[in-house]
Formats: C-alpha cells, structure tokens, sequence
C-alpha cells in the first residue's frame, strides 16, 4: 500500500497543523497550572558559611525530595566575607524576596531573581516581618530601641517604633492586624497596629526575656521562647498575660554553641494544633499538642546538629530545622537532607517556602511558622 503525503498547503496539512499547535497551547496551559513548591535557604545563615552552603540563596525542589535546584547570587553574596543572615520573608501578593544582613535590607524580584534595591537602616538590621499585602516591612533594629517601619517597594523609611526592648524578632498576624515585637532585653511582648504604627497592648510578662516566637492563625495566642527555659510559655493576647509555662519532660538543659538560649526556634502546624520546639543542647526537635492545656509532650526527633531554628512548609507536611534535615512531620522521620551543587550540607536559620505557577508566586511560606487562616 502507498503512504499518501501530505502536502504543504493542502487542507489536511493545516488541520493537523491547527490540532499540534491546540495540543502544544493545552501542554503550556497545564504546565503554568502546576504549582512547583520551592524551598528558599538563605546563606550565610550561621556563622561558618564555608562549611555550610557558602553564600547566597539556595533553592531547593520540595516535591522532587528536596533536591538542590540552583543558587542565586546577590549583592550581599558577591563580597569577600558575607555578613551573616539576619531573616528572611516573601510576598505572593508582589512577587518579592527580603533578606537582611547585620547592616542592610535587601530587595530581590522572584521572577527574574534580579536585586532591586538594597537599604541601610538605622541602628542596623535583624528578623523582620512584612505585612499580609506585601506593602510595609517592621524591621528591628539590631538589639536597639527601635523598629524601622519600611515601606517593601521602594526601601523608604517610614517610621520608627520604640520598644527600647532589644528589638530582635518580629511576626505579622495573618490577617496582618497586628504586629508583635518581641525583644532580648525584655519579658514584655509588644504588639503594634500597623494601620496608626503605635502600640497598643503589650502581653507578659513572660519567664525571662522573649527569643524566637510564634503566633496562631487569629492571633489569640502567642507561643514564646525565653531564655532559661528547656520549653516554652503560652500568652493570651485577650488578657495580655502569659497563661502557660511548658517544660521540655526527661530532657537535661546544658550549654549551647549559638544563642545562649536552651529552646531557639518554635513554629506552629498551620492548623495551629501541633507546636515544634527546638532543643539545642539535646539536638533534638521536640513536639508537642497544643490543641488543649495544659500542652502535652508527643514525640521528637534527633537532629545532627544543635538547631537554633524550625519552620514548616506551608502545607504542614514538612517541618525544616536549622540543621538541614528534611523531616516527614506525620511520620516524624528524617526523609532527607539538604545538599547544595557540591553535595555540601546546608544549614541555615532563615528558609521558607514560596510556591510559583509558571514564573508567578502563588503563595509564600513564613520563617515563623504561624498558624494558617485556612490550613490545607
């Protein structure tokens, strides 16, 4: 039998032309549909930045067991010796990366990777919070008296907030209704309005100065790191007391390599029933129920280094301490560690996940680990 051709011009030939290009237009469709999950790590993130990763931002893909994707380099990481990662946080809402050093504040585009501004604060730079809407960042001055109100488009500052608390981490509610500025120097935990930048409550005081923290989905309560202590304490932001002191049970405190704090790094489930507690002397992530009171110790896991932080992926599925491992949190099992282009471990205190479809940001994790207003 003899094959017909078909011939360039002919009425066949365009309708199979028209049926690949419509097949070809279904393919980018659904592909721009996918949402591909990315972990983004921070570098230097701890001190020893030749042991660990280097510098830059390392990308990690979530869904293809957390393989190392690529590296972006910045203008903090094209210096000879890169300052140290103070934190980190992204905007779905403007497709918009920050990171801060010890001295500035820096501005990165998603899409294109490309910096677009970079800023020096006054009093110096630590772990910021940026609103909901991607508008206004709250940046502590580094253990100064002082917030740095910026506004996330163009770098300007605003205005200042002063604690004269040490100012040091700081969290957005999710409905981005409240701020709370928590410093080292103090017990007291202030929480600020972002609509008038003024304080309005303070909730404490606390056991001991106030560490890392971390809020539920309505902002009803805040779950807090303070120094001293193998655990951590729960406040009621209603009757801005603290309501709940939890200790770590069959563990011993002793000393740390970073911090000076036993317990440094706390995130919430996004359903904000089940809380991550670091434990660096022990080198262990602890979990506990906080569904009720008092909260009930459920499990743990061993880590190979002191973890001075934990976060999760914004699904809950993933809990990602400082020390880069990979941990399963329905399983609470390591399932994988996390490597740069040289088969490096990577460690690093300020991650998070930011979500893309095609070149555009979908969602945006948080270095926190806040509850969710809608857990998935």
């Amino acid at each position: 039998m003899k094959r017909r051709r078909l011939l360039r011009g002919s009425p066949q030939f365009f309708a199979l032309l028209l049926i690949a290009c419509a097949f070809s237009s279904l393919a980018h469709a659904r592909a721009a549909e996918l949402e591909q999950r990315l972990l983004y790590v921070v570098e230097p993130g701890i001190r020893d930045y030749v042991k660990y990763g280097g510098a830059g931002i390392l990308v990690f893909d979530i869904d293809r067991g957390h393989r190392f994707v690529k590296r972006i380099e910045t203008p903090a990481s094209r210096v000879e010796k890169p300052e140290n990662i103070k934190g980190v946080c992204a905007s779905a809402a403007t497709g918009r990366l920050y990171f801060t050093t010890l001295t500035r504040l820096y501005c990165l585009d998603l899409k294109n990777n490309e910096p677009l501004w970079d800023k020096a604060l006054p009093g110096g730079c630590d772990r910021m919070a940026l609103t909901p809407d991607g508008r206004r960042l709250y940046v502590p001055s580094l253990e100064g008296p002082h917030w740095n109100v910026v506004d996330a488009v163009d770098g300007n500052l605003i205005t200042k907030i002063e604690t004269k608390s040490g100012s040091h981490n700081t969290v957005c509610s999710p409905d981005g209704s409240r701020v709370f500025c928590a410093g080292l120097k103090s017990p007291l935990l202030s929480v600020v309005d972002p609509k008038t930048n003024e304080i309005v409550e303070k909730v404490g005081p606390f056991g001991a100065a106030i560490r890392p923290l971390t809020v539920n989905a309505d902002a009803s309560r805040v779950y807090v790191n303070v120094n001293g202590l193998l655990g951590f304490e729960i406040g009621d932001t209603a009757t801005g007391k603290m309501i709940e002191r939890v200790e770590i049970k069959d563990y011993k405190q002793g000393p740390t390599m970073r911090h000076g704090c036993p317990c440094h790094g706390i995130g919430l489930s996004p359903d904000g029933r089940e809380l991550w507690l670091c434990d660096s002397f022990n080198k262990r992530l602890h979990v506990f129920d906080v569904s009720a009171s008092p909260a009930k110790q459920v499990g743990g896991i061993a880590l190979r280094d002191e973890p001075g932080w934990v976060t999760l992926s914004i699904d809950g599925r993933f809990a990602y301490p400082s020390t880069g491992e990979v941990i399963d949190t329905a399983a609470r099992k390591i399932v994988a560690t996390l490597e740069d282009e040289k088969g490096r471990a990577v460690e690093s205190e300020k991650l998070l996940e930011i979500d893309f479809r095609g070149d555009a940001v979908s969602r945006a994790g948080n270095q926190f680990a806040v509850g969710a207003i809608e857990a998935k």
